[in-house]
């Protein structure tokens, strides 16, 4: 994309310590742009960069009000994501407090909300091969993750309107350098011996490397307006590289200085697995999350990947950086 970002006006990025909100302030700021950042914690290198951080969580009106008021463009990319057991952790954060950043949009005067949303919104099981956004919402979700973003993507193109204009990004597995979830995980499970490839036969996933993630959300900042073909519609995004889900995991792996997975689980045990831990982590009333769960066995043995024709068109996004070079990328940073 070009260097320019034509964004006038301060941006608060929620979520600003995590992968995508990190890698989407350090940007911002390196195009000479005003950034806050709100997150649960502290993040002292954000300041450095020159971020102006809020530190307190989504659902809270006062802090987030404090946060936007001033702003042109709110980018919400905080969210609570995982297989936890706690229906309310994930109300909470992606439900309640989406409404909650909507209302301070509409109370201080915002213009511009791009939110980060999830291709699972519209996984009812089953692969997703070229679909694009005419898929509709599942009438049952699998967990609590995609039925509470579902939800607070729907509430997001509902806000959509004169004053305040929406847009929804769903990018597919975001990774690359600095990667904070899908990566270690990952690795922590092959180092542990306890990562299987789930299925007989590999599906294909695309996948989104952050620079290009990062990029689609200044585009989608940056072409909003009232009445933009964007304005209160979903997107899909990723690399436009199908690739399978197998070659996919070991070559991260190779990057990390790991070898291939090689060890398989049918489809039915996984899922047997997956309803085992729910009920006994369900039953202990643990915080923590199952390493495996009948939806995860799902979504590990399903296809996905997408027709990006609407984000080029609307969104101008155009995948800057290829899987190829992404992994290079990656390897080169876990090097050092």
């Amino acid at each position: 994309m070009p260097d320019a970002v034509t964004i006038s006006g301060p941006v608060l990025v929620t979520g600003g310590g995590g992968f995508l909100g990190r890698a989407l302030v350090r940007r911002l700021l390196d195009r000479g742009v005003e950034v806050r950042s709100l997150a649960r914690g502290d993040y002292p290198e954000l300041r450095g960069w020159g971020a102006q951080t809020f530190a307190g969580s989504v659902d809270d009106p006062r802090i987030v009000g404090e946060a936007s008021r001033g702003c042109a463009v709110v980018f919400h990319t905080a969210a609570k994501v995982g297989t936890s057991m706690r229906r309310d952790d994930f109300v909470r954060t992606n439900v309640i407090g989406t409404q909650t950043i909507i209302d301070a949009c509409r109370e201080h005067g915002v213009a511009k909300l791009v939110y980060t949303s999830s291709p699972s919104v519209v996984h009812a099981g089953g692969d997703l091969e070229g679909v694009d956004e005419r898929a509709r919402y599942p009438e049952h979700f699998g967990a609590h993750y995609p039925a509470t973003k579902a939800e607070a993507e729907r509430r997001v193109l509902a806000a959509n309107g004169a004053t305040l204009s929406t847009v929804a990004l769903r990018p597919h597995l975001v990774w690359g350098p600095g990667d904070t979830n899908l990566l270690p995980r990952l690795v922590a499970r092959a180092k542990a011996g306890r990562l299987r490839l789930v299925g007989d036969v590999p599906k294909l996933i695309d996948t989104t490397y952050i620079d290009n993630a990062v990029d689609a959300h200044v585009l989608a900042a940056q072409a909003l307006h009232p009445g933009a073909a964007c304005a209160g519609r979903a997107y899909f995004i990723a690399n436009d590289e199908p690739i399978a889900q197998d070659a996919m995991i070991g070559r991260m792996l190779a990057a990390a200085g790991l070898p291939p997975p090689t060890r398989r689980i049918s489809i039915r045990a996984a899922r047997a697995v997956g309803a085992v831990l729910e009920l006994a982590y369900w039953a202990s009333g643990s915080a923590g999350e199952p390493i495996m769960t009948r939806w995860l066995a799902e979504q590990l043995s399903s296809a996905h990947w997408f027709d990006l024709g609407a984000a080029r068109r609307d969104l101008g996004y155009v995948p800057a950086v290829s899987t190829d070079e992404g992994l290079l990328r990656l390897r080169r940073s876990l090097e050092r």
